[in-house]
């Protein structure tokens, strides 16, 4: 007897009626779930809007015929197999189908081994190519730069102009906005790409270790040196060495660091021989460089050496339109991962998302849609990001003046209030809207810190002078 009922989709596309009930009865029997049209139009609606597997689909048709439909089909979704079938079947019919992208070509009448073994193949091989790409970009760190915003697409233009040069670059940008992304385009796109990509996060080694980290160290050159180690420089010899969060790094290894990006050479701890390199270095950081070298913690003749070029990654709310194309890519990666049929946004969520204060930026936003995934059915709607965005804000209240009220009651005994709808009618602009939200979120944590402005900016991941600029901006004061 035939294995249980799976969820395997198969598209039979046929005018004859007789072939498409004798292919649905064979297919059926092999517990695949069957759906059939008449007509080349129809099926590509079909295959817009459904998860479907693979297609049975035959040449001669009247309306658009079988050749039309795979080539449009392709288009959809490269990865969709074709089983192409025909009555009047020749060689270069179907050498035409191969090269038009089908995965195979069967005459009428099927043979009925034939068919189930075609079928077979060409499903393993399409569950092959979604693994493979799958477990590629889990290896892969390069992703697509996603969005189609001015300061995003002025970002993609400098990337191709400064990639294939030797320039050194400084990207700036708040935490999670992307800065990584980019080091690692500019490393893609370069003469380098052959060559390694050295990762170094100066803000993840301690002080004492990072000489030893970017420039090796000798046997014995101190009590753990048990035996001779590679830096990072070496490691990154002819390729690409990212320095991230260059701004952590402690003022004896900026000194290193000047002295191998003006010689080219470097030594290591407890070495006297000098070492020539070859590497590009790019740095990131989430500092404002130029405050830190008043404050006397970074090298002024160390920040001119490494910003040739300057990169600005803007945070995720300056470029809000690029929301709906990010959780989009997203929502189709992680469903692919996840093994799941992908899941739609409903316009209404997407407005919702593009609301939201997306504090830590694109990996704030990427943790959202796989928790919207994992939680929601099949379209994603306004109220699941409303309720998952904040999973505390499902507190059971009845009804806005509810709402209020105990967010009201909340603030009073010192809590944070839940997430709760605002009235969007009291906003001219989206620009009043993320003020009056901005205005809010620092008010309350100067509040919880009894206004220490210098631990307010470390929570929120901002400038002290940034964050003293938005108190006087908002006219923010400490009530007695």
């Amino acid at each position: 007897m035939p294995s249980k009922k799976n969820s395997t989709k198969i598209l039979i596309i046929d005018d004859e009626r007789a072939i498409r009930s004798t292919l649905r009865e064979i297919l059926e029997y092999e517990n695949y779930v069957v759906i059939d049209v008449d007509n080349g139009i129809d099926g590509l609606e079909i295959i817009k809007k459904d998860s479907i597997n693979l297609v049975l689909c035959d040449i001669k048709m009247s309306r658009m015929d079988g050749m039309e439909v795979l080539s449009e089909a392709i288009k959809l979704k490269p990865d969709l197999p074709f089983i192409m079938i025909s009555g009047h079947g020749t060689v270069e019919t179907a050498v035409e189908a191969s090269k038009k992208g089908a995965f195979d070509f069967i005459s009428k009448p099927p043979d009925l081994n034939r068919l189930l073994i075609t079928v077979r193949n060409a499903l393993e091989r399409s569950t092959l190519v979604t693994e493979t790409k799958v477990l590629k970009r889990k290896a892969s760190k390069t992703r697509e730069i996603l969005g189609e915003s001015e300061p995003i697409t002025r970002i993609k233009e400098t990337i191709e102009r400064v990639a294939p040069t030797d320039a050194r670059v400084l990207i700036t940008g708040a935490n999670g906005s992307g800065k990584e992304l980019v080091a690692r385009w500019l490393h893609e796109k370069s003469n380098r790409a052959n060559a390694p990509l050295i990762e170094v996060n100066c803000a993840a080694i301690p002080s004492e270790l990072i000489e030893s980290e970017l420039f090796g160290h000798e046997k014995g050159s101190f009590t753990s040196a048990v035996k001779q180690r590679i830096g990072k420089f070496e490691q990154a010899d002819n390729g690409t060495l990212f320095l991230d969060e260059i701004g952590d790094m402690s003022l004896s290894a900026q000194a290193k660091v000047l002295r191998a990006l003006q010689e080219n050479k470097i030594t290591r701890v407890g070495g006297e021989k000098e070492i020539e390199v070859n590497v590009r270095v790019i740095a990131a950081t989430n500092k404002d460089l130029l405050a830190e070298i008043e404050n006397n913690t970074f090298r002024m003749d160390l920040y001119h050496r490494l910003s040739v070029i300057l990169i600005h990654v803007p945070p995720l709310m300056e470029r809000s339109d690029d929301i709906p194309i990010i959780a989009k890519e997203f929502c189709a990666e992680i469903c692919a991962e996840y093994g799941m049929p992908e899941k739609k946004f409903e316009q209404a969520a997407i407005n919702a998302l593009k609301a939201l204060p997306w504090t830590g930026n694109i990996r704030e936003l990427r943790n959202m849609v796989e928790r919207l995934i994992i939680l929601s059915d099949k379209v994603i709607t306004h109220k699941d990001v409303v309720a998952y965005a904040n999973p505390t804000a499902v507190s059971g209240s009845n009804g806005s003046n509810g709402s209020q009220a105990h967010a009201a009651e909340e603030r009073k005994n010192g809590q944070p209030a839940s997430l709760i709808e605002p009235d969007y009618d009291q906003f001219e602009s989206f620009q009043d809207y993320k003020d009056q939200t901005e205005k809010n979120f620092i008010k309350y944590k100067l509040e919880k810190n009894s206004w220490n402005v210098s631990k307010t900016a470390d929570d929120i991941e901002i400038q002290r002078s940034h964050l003293y600029s938005k108190i006087e901006k908002y006219g923010l004061k400490r009530e007695n």
